[in-house]
């Protein structure tokens, strides 16, 4: 700096310039964070405005909702009939036609206390009657399916008796491999619902547990044979002549004919059995087991699920045997009985296994199995 003549120095250390040059750098940085700040509360504003105008919007959708359903009941009843249409169409196409006479002793006839109901609202609020003629309508359809639901139970509870076998511990042997998250159907206090439904649930699961037990015992002819060559008990040996027991039945065909599983079933064993020759076994539950033997060839392998009328091999002459046949044999807790009683019993077919009809009929399930040769 010169002043009259003389010159003078100012020095700056260094130090000194990097903390002017921080509280400098720290004063734009604060600047910038005002700014930041100021932005971004202006952003959450606007988006906190545009989340409350669109709940405003949903709550406005949902009032005109409930606006219409006010000014529209019968247009609202309309459309619940074209689903109870479509409801009941999808079940009678899953279970078959319900028919129309069905017993009524077997749960509540609310008809009439449902007409009271509904000619009591249309006084009270004629609009509401269409929903009223709907509701009247689902519990007719409930009482009637529950009663098709109990008459094939008991359908199915007969010809289950009429093999000797228990239809509870059929049931039981069914209902103890289930399980999976709890799904309430009805919530809120006591969990209660309609009597109605609990009781067509109840109907359904029986039904179902002993449909299952009907598919898997034997009533599908194995061979599409034409008679029978030797029957079960007490007869002269092919070999020797002596007197023996034979515990199966024997259907003689040609070789190389298909034979087929009598009933559903897991496949337990395939291979060679003494006397057998090549056998296949399956399981059917209940202590059920069907034995096919002398087969010239196994088409079956261990553990497969099988349906009835499934191709499990072909007829032969293996093992202890005059000629190609097949050894069918009922097994009970390993204890052979007669096939005939199971071959030749009515047994309805289960409403939900349609398709299996179509092989029991190809595999001769309808064929008399009493011809012999």
């Amino acid at each position: 700096m010169r002043s009259e003549g003389h010159v003078r120095f100012i020095r700056i250390s260094t130090r000194l310039q990097a903390g002017i040059a921080g509280a400098l750098a720290g004063a734009v940085l604060l600047w910038i964070g005002v700014l930041g700040w100021a932005l971004l509360s202006t952003v959450l504003g606007l988006h906190d405005q545009s989340s409350l105008l669109g709940r405003e919007a949903a709550v406005a959708s949902a009032e005109s909702r409930v606006a219409k359903y006010r000014a529209n009941l019968q247009t609202i009843a309309a459309d619940l009939q074209k689903r109870q249409d479509f409801i009941e169409k999808v079940v009678q196409g899953s279970i078959g036609p319900i028919p129309d006479s069905l017993p009524r002793g077997t749960v509540s006839d609310s008809s009439g206390e449902a007409a009271r109901t509904v000619r009591k609202i249309s006084m009270v609020l004629p609009g509401a009657t269409g929903l009223a003629r709907v509701e009247q309508r689902q519990l007719a359809f409930v009482e009637r399916l529950t009663r098709f639901a109990d008459t094939r139970a008991a359908q199915a509870t007969s010809a289950i008796r009429k093999v000797g076998l228990s239809p509870d511990m059929v049931a039981r042997n069914d209902r103890a491999a289930q399980g999976g998250p709890l799904i309430r159907l009805a919530t809120g206090p006591g969990l209660a619902i309609d009597p109605r439904f609990a009781r067509l649930g109840a109907s359904l699961v029986r039904m179902s547990l002993l449909d299952n037990g009907l598919a898997r015992i034997p009533n599908t002819l194995p061979a599409n044979l034409d008679y029978i060559s030797s029957g079960f008990g007490y007869r002269a040996d092919p070999f020797d002549g002596g007197a023996a027991f034979h515990a199966g039945l024997d259907f003689k065909g040609p070789l190389g004919a298909p034979i087929y599983a009598a009933a559903a079933g897991t496949v337990s064993f395939t291979g060679v059995r003494q006397g057998y020759g090549n056998c296949v076994e399956i399981t059917h539950g209940n202590g059920l087991l069907t034995r096919y033997a002398h087969m010239s060839r196994i088409a079956a392998r261990m553990g497969e699920v099988v349906k009835p009328g499934a191709v499990i091999g072909a007829i032969g002459s293996t093992g202890r045997s005059t000629g190609p046949h097949l050894h069918f044999e009922v097994r009970i807790s390993d204890r052979p009985v007669n096939p005939r009683p199971f071959l030749e019993a009515p047994l309805p077919k289960p409403p939900l296994a349609k398709a299996n009809n179509d092989v029991q009929q190809e595999a001769g399930a309808r064929r008399p199995a009493s011809r012999r040769g």
